[in-house]
């Protein structure tokens, strides 16, 4: 489903991804652990070309995400979910969800807010999973924050990708709900086939959820394997002072991660 070979990436001239290599197979859970500055971002933001990369190889369910002409393709196949929820506050929350069907409509569907029947009874059935089912007509707004970020969950889902980044997505959030959002993630993982690649800071969330840990450090891979083989000296080793100081992410494009409608908001 995914298959990585020595990408790299650097920013104004300052290395952040190193030969990054990693495959994933369908239906895996991959965290991938590092530090603030290890380059997760980055790598996550390269797979759905949110950024691009300067070199190796980037595979993604068949497509050539290096090479492909039309990013929306891509996009198609790859949903992200990102720390700080990025839902629509005046939205309700089945229109939230709805919103990750829009590469699937026309233009006019979209402005018009024409969404089929089957649309709507998969952002219900995508709200269900991750036990919102009973907060479909209430507005984001008056959502908790773990809620906001379940509604970002089967927005995901919605979309019916391939594969779903998901970039620090339990950050904010307590122990007990980062739990339930990570639990979601993995039954999608599981139960659909979705590829999922979670970054995480959090080792005891890695060896709880993860089926795979991919351990990033100074832009590199130091350690790929089970969660049960992961040893001190590989937390250590990923967790490694960097001599280099770390290079933040550019904010996402305007509009880039989500694609909302101008008809849409109300």
């Amino acid at each position: 489903m995914i298959d990585i070979r020595q990408l790299t990436k650097r920013y104004g001239g300052n290395p952040v991804l190193r030969g990054v290599d990693f495959q994933a197979g369908r239906g895996e859970f991959v965290v991938v652990l590092g530090q603030s500055g290890a380059g997760k971002s980055t790598l996550l933001r390269c797979m759905n070309r949110l950024a691009i990369a300067d070199g190796g190889e980037l595979r993604i369910d068949g497509i050539d995400a290096m090479r492909c002409r039309d990013p929306r393709a891509l996009r198609r196949k790859v949903a992200m979910i990102f720390q700080h929820h990025h839902v629509v506050p005046r939205l309700t929350a089945l229109k939230n969800v709805l919103t990750g069907r829009l590469g699937s409509v026309s233009v006019l569907g979209s402005c018009l807010q024409l969404f089929r029947r089957q649309d709507i009874a998969l952002a219900h059935a995508c709200l269900a999973r991750v036990g919102l089912a009973h907060k479909a007509n209430e507005r984001t707004d008056a959502l908790s924050g773990g809620q906001m970020q379940r509604v970002g969950i089967a927005r995901a889902l919605a979309q019916q990708p391939a594969v779903i980044l998901a970039d620090e997505p339990v950050a904010s959030l307590d122990p007990h709900t980062a739990r339930a959002v990570l639990e979601d993630l993995r039954s999608a993982a599981r139960e659909l086939g979705i590829t999922v690649v979670c970054n995480l800071h959090q080792v005891d969330y890695a060896r709880e959820f993860g089926d795979r840990i991919v351990g990033l450090a100074h832009g590199r891979v130091v350690f790929d394997d089970r969660p049960d083989t992961l040893t001190e000296a590989d937390i250590e080793r990923i967790y490694a002072p960097s001599a280099e100081p770390a290079q933040p992410a550019p904010a996402p494009a305007p509009g880039a991660p989500i694609m909302l409608a101008a008809g849409l908001e109300g």
